[in-house]
């Protein structure tokens, strides 16, 4: 099988960013990747940037997908997985930040491993991706038990190997959270993500965006729970130790 690693990208009003997400995967000290994006029927220039910036820089590894229409983000990623040639999968939302070895890095540790899912330590960046000096660290190895009762697998940081994995274990459901829920259905199988503990990756997020909305992440969870048919008393168990983190993960 080839040594390829596809990136999926959900492209959605991403004009403000699609350019350097292009320019940061260009640069990549791994170079043999295929870098899908998947417009989501987005309502800005998005398709207008990403044109210029191919007609400017043309390159066979950069794969354009027009979706028939809007599906949000879950069907994004699914057709960009499905529409994936490489033995890898990634995945990079358009407004975060890879710093130029994460793939090499992440790749080698993947392989060292002999692992079929990894992800990375992150930073919260703000609105700039300036890092904020607030790192969430990896964990050597998470098993399904204990990704129930914390948030640190950060989608962008995501390294798949569809040699050992069936492409469909990794499609995401339609629903709020679905790439945790995407994390949870793997590890329930009996897989182990493991962590490498290196800052690859900058996670966007502008102050407004990082205090609003944690009642609907608290539903969001609870439902996730209740999605993966776990008992009350567990769910409880799980849902104030997850709670307890998230707090702390964001101090």
């Amino acid at each position: 099988m080839n040594e390829t690693v596809s990136i999926v990208v959900p492209v959605y009003n991403a004009a403000a960013y699609i350019g350097d997400t292009m320019r940061q995967v260009l640069a990549q000290t791994y170079t043999d990747w295929e870098l899908i994006l998947v417009d989501d029927r987005s309502p800005d220039d998005s398709a207008e940037k990403i044109a210029e910036l191919s007609a400017k820089n043309p390159d066979r590894r950069i794969v354009y997908i027009l979706r028939e229409e809007n599906g949000g983000p879950a069907k994004a990623r699914n057709d960009g997985i499905m529409a994936a040639s490489g033995r890898y999968i990634a995945f990079l939302d358009a407004d975060d930040v890879w710093f130029p070895d994460k793939l090499e890095k992440e790749l080698r540790f993947m392989k060292e491993k002999d692992a079929a899912f990894v992800y990375t330590s992150y930073e919260f960046g703000d609105s700039e991706a300036r890092g904020t000096g607030k790192v969430v660290r990896a964990l050597p190895e998470l098993t399904y038990s204990m990704a129930l009762t914390r948030t640190i697998i950060f989608t962008s940081t995501v390294l798949f190997d569809l040699s050992k994995l069936d492409r469909s274990r990794i499609l995401m459901p339609d629903i709020r959270s679905e790439d945790t829920a995407t994390w949870w259905a793997v590890l329930r199988t009996g897989v182990t993500a493991y962590g490498l503990d290196e800052v690859l990756a900058v996670y966007r997020r502008p102050p407004k965006s990082m205090s609003s909305n944690k009642g609907r992440a608290l539903v969001r969870i609870w439902r996730l729970y209740r999605r993966e048919g776990i008992g009350i008393p567990r769910s409880l168990v799980c849902f104030v130790l997850w709670a307890v983190r998230a707090t702390l993960r964001r101090i």
